[in-house]
């Protein structure tokens, strides 16, 4: 069974959720037969896939695309469009148009919008227009200049306050679920206990009502050099298996080992028969 807005928000206190950050058909496809609950097709593409610096260069065409690759999987997951840096930061028109392009033409089932109190008439908008809203409070990554780089968030007793606040307004006005990232455990634990609808940590303990690690991560699809957060684990090593086969990829064709007869194609009985034909009209042509 497909999973919907209220299927999740239903699973609060019964249920973990798990979520992952998902770019492909392939992707999306692997993480549907897994039974994942929910697929973040995040801006965190700017940098996983395109291999930018932050997430603050993709835009809403690109994260588009690879919206539409992750539906075109028709997975059972609840699929979340994540909306780009300046997406919904202009007006609310603008913001209305953006979203509802990643629900016509994506066919997403929500979106995601960064930020507390200051989002509260966008987010209210994109309600009022029945668009589904994922929240997101704590390490924002769209706002990394205004906060001076990926820096934990809600350390402090007032900021932590500020956070609990904004996670209650979310709820208020519509939000069927908050991802809250980069934040200590004890704040997102009071906030998962305080709210109606589930929070979803990276980064924020164990105490959330559900999980979210991008499938890269999981997979381990990035070099040893590549520091992960504290908050990663790999559950495989597939970069470092992907390298491995392409080595002997390329030692195989340099030896002549592939392809073989079962990598290649018979010819025809008729061109078979009329082998000596064929060479002459080869001669004909180079002639």
């Amino acid at each position: 069974m497909n999973k919907t807005v209220p299927n999740i928000v239903g699973l609060k206190n019964k249920e973990i959720i798990s979520m992952v950050t998902a770019y492909d058909y392939p992707s999306a496809k692997a993480a549907s037969e897994a039974g994942i609950d929910i697929i973040l097709v995040g801006d965190s593409l700017a940098q996983v896939v395109l291999g930018h610096d932050d997430t603050l260069s993709v835009t809403v065409d690109e994260m588009l695309h690879h919206v539409k690759a992750v539906t075109n999987a028709k997975p059972i997951s609840l699929v979340v469009a994540d909306m780009p840096y300046m997406s919904y930061h202009i007006d609310i028109p603008n913001t209305l148009k953006n979203a509802a392009r990643f629900i016509q033409v994506g066919k997403a089932d929500a979106v995601k919008v960064e930020g507390g109190s200051k989002r509260k008439s966008t987010i209210e908008s994109l309600i009022n227009a029945e668009i589904p809203v994922m929240g997101h409070l704590g390490l924002t990554p769209q706002s990394i200049n205004m906060m001076g780089g990926y820096k934990i968030q809600g350390k402090t007793l007032e900021l932590a306050k500020k956070l609990f606040e904004d996670a209650l307004l979310l709820q208020e006005i519509g939000c069927f679920s908050i991802v809250l990232e980069g934040v200590p455990s004890i704040v997102a634990e009071s906030i998962s206990e305080a709210l109606n609808i589930p929070t979803i940590g990276i980064g924020a303990g164990e105490s959330t009502d559900g999980q979210v690690l991008v499938l890269h991560d999981i997979l381990g699809m990035k070099s040893k050099e590549y520091i992960d957060a504290k908050f990663v684990k790999r559950y495989s090593e597939q970069y470092d298996d992907t390298v491995d086969a392409l080595k002997t990829f390329k030692s195989e064709v340099q030896n002549k080992d592939f392809p073989t007869e079962n990598h290649s194609y018979e010819m025809g009985a008729d061109l078979t028969e009329s082998l000596e034909q064929w060479k002459k009209e080869i001669k004909k042509i180079l002639s």
